[in-house]
């Protein structure tokens, strides 16, 4: 992935922060490495203590009415401090004026200024999610991603074990294919995964025997969608009679995904199993789970409980016996 420079977020940004090009052209070229944008703070003052260099700096009314309160020698010697850093870019918000010398000292450091006419709240939270969807953790997965009943079932498993198959059943059963074969997997926060296609194969299937299919031509547009939150692993094996299986599903098994753990079913295949049901079963057990009902535990909260009536019971007819 090419890393993200000042030019290229300003291309992307400029009509959703009204973004106005000022400063050196060449500061475009500037790449951005963090996914933070904040203010400057104490660096104005003349303390650097504490300088974040490499975030994004946004300049809001408070930063630009001090430097305008500074005397010309000190505001010079205050701008050419700040701008001397390798910081990415300036960003200055609600439409403001630039202090009297910021251009000419921004580029001969070779330093853009972007402008916005948001007030500085709302262009936080217009950049915040933009940078912080950039510099999130990513990876690459071999496998099959469908929404079904809402939840997103990733299924792996070694190839040719049927995974593509699996979620076209489900696809002609009414449920949404997200990714087949790649699965691009972004962290968003600290415990949400998104799943995802490629841009040139999603929504493509590869079907052995067939080959080749596009999954909205020929099921309707409804069939899929462009991205989904990863919520259960389903791993397709080899049905092994000696494998140990989880019977009653009390020892939950999970996986780890960039750091983020999610629920994992191992279901072993067989001839005959209908593995498109199964995979609605799941997806709507977990979505019990959500809701508080956990079968294995509350049949397993009822066994104890008819066993310690039993043990109970024969307590009380020892004691009557004596």
């Amino acid at each position: 992935m090419a890393p993200l420079t000042v030019g290229t977020m300003y291309e992307r940004l400029k009509d959703v922060l009204q973004l106005e090009l000022l400063g050196s052209l060449k500061g475009l070229d500037r790449p951005i490495t963090m996914a933070d944008a904040s203010g400057p703070g104490l660096v104005l003052a003349g303390y650097v203590g504490r300088f974040v260099e490499a975030r994004v700096q946004v300049l809001g009314e408070t930063e630009v009415t001090y430097l305008r309160s500074l005397g010309e020698v000190e505001r010079k010697k205050i701008l050419r401090l700040f701008l001397s850093y390798p910081i990415p870019c300036v960003m200055v918000t609600k439409g403001l004026e630039l202090p009297t010398g910021m251009e000419p000292e921004a580029k001969k450091a070779g330093v853009a200024i972007l402008r916005s006419q948001l007030k500085t709240q709302e262009f936080y939270k217009r950049i915040t999610p933009f940078l912080e969807a950039e510099f999130a953790p990513t990876t690459n997965l071999h496998g099959s991603l469908a929404d079904v009943f809402g939840v997103g079932l990733l299924f792996t498993g070694m190839s040719g074990i049927g995974k593509s198959e699996c979620v076209l059943d489900l696809v002609e059963r009414g449920h949404r294919l997200v990714a087949d074969d790649l699965v691009m997997v972004t962290r968003r926060g600290t415990d949400v995964l998104i799943g995802r296609g490629h841009e040139l194969s999603h929504h493509y299937m590869e079907i052995r025997g067939v080959g080749l299919i596009d999954i909205p031509k020929i099921f309707g547009i409804h069939a899929v969608r462009q991205q989904k939150r990863i919520e259960v692993i389903v791993v397709l094996e080899k049905w092994d009679a000696l494998a140990a299986v989880d019977r009653t599903g009390l020892d939950g098994e999970t996986m780890t995904i960039l750091d983020v753990q999610l629920p994992k079913i191992t279901v072993p295949l067989n001839p005959g199993k209908n593995i498109t049901v199964i995979a609605e079963v799941i997806a709507m057990n977990h979505l019990l789970r959500l809701g508080g009902v956990h079968a294995a535990e509350s049949f397993n909260e009822r066994l104890k409980d008819s066993m310690q009536r039993k043990v109970d019971l024969g307590r009380y007819l020892q004691d009557d016996d004596e």
